[in-house]
């Protein structure tokens, strides 16, 4: 386990965006501040959350499945089985993943993410993803940046508002990574719910957490210069390559996979 403090504390007395998504999901690790978010979110939202981690899970097995075995997930939360590793080493045992999150409370979980596979590896770095240098330079000691990477900013960026310049995070890891690596990204929208949305950012300002909704053409530049995998930039829900299809339902999250050219 890599680098932040080794005891970082946690704040109870403030919510936190992986902790108030832990709940949304139906998960304990959350505190009263987190639920009192949550609970002003209006109730699409937890049927989001959930769409939005199905498609982590059908994008990350895809990759697996072509044969992608290293994986960067930033942002990762609060450990909900099977996470990350546990899709992606079914399918490829010896693959290798690299967790990161600044909530201190998924430091105290991180075993759970570091149960690798006897043939893989895993590894957690508590650091924040505006950070994106320390990452990268954590990352490399697990991670062969000579071959393809799977970066995953799931649910992460529409909490960077402009002011902190979540592209130009985006284009700084994305171009440590080597030809053939992908970015998978989810990115909160209004534009399917718009008559949420000034529910839904009034629950987040309330519990002072900085939430930056984007439409589908503000989303579309974290793409920029990146081989946009079919279908493309699509509601989360619409996301898939096997079949059976997920039900096609109204979505508060972009989703997408492109290829580094």
């Amino acid at each position: 386990m890599t680098a932040g403090p080794l005891n970082p504390q946690i704040d109870t007395s403030k919510p936190h965006p992986a902790r108030v998504y832990d709940w949304l999901l139906g998960g304990k690790d959350n505190y009263p501040v987190d639920q009192t978010v949550g609970e002003k979110l209006p109730p699409e939202a937890r049927a989001n959350a959930a769409r939005n981690r199905a498609f982590m899970h059908r994008a990350s097995a895809w990759l697996a499945h072509r044969g992608v075995d290293q994986f960067l997930d930033i942002g990762t939360g609060i450990p909900t089985s099977p996470n990350l590793h546990q899709i992606v080493q079914a399918i490829r045992p010896t693959a290798r993943i690299v967790y990161a999150d600044n909530d201190p409370i998924v430091l105290r979980h991180a075993e759970a993410l570091l149960v690798s596979s006897p043939e893989g590896a895993t590894d957690y770095i508590h650091a924040d993803v505006r950070q994106p240098e320390l990452i990268l330079e954590r990352a490399r000691e697990l991670l062969d940046f000579d071959r393809p990477i799977a970066l995953s900013l799931i649910a992460l960026m529409h909490f960077l508002p402009d002011d902190q310049d979540p592209y130009g995070i985006t284009r700084t890891l994305v171009d440590a990574l080597p030809s053939g690596s992908y970015l998978v990204l989810s990115h909160g929208t209004a534009d399917q719910h718009p008559e949420l949305r000034a529910e839904t950012e009034a629950a987040y300002k309330k519990g002072a957490i900085a939430l930056r909704m984007r439409t589908r053409s503000e989303v579309e530049p974290f793409f920029d210069g990146l081989d946009l995998i079919a279908p493309g930039l699509v509601p989360a829900a619409e996301w898939y390559q096997e079949e059976p299809a997920p039900e096609n339902e109204r979505s508060g999250f972009y989703v997408g996979v492109a290829r580094v050219k």
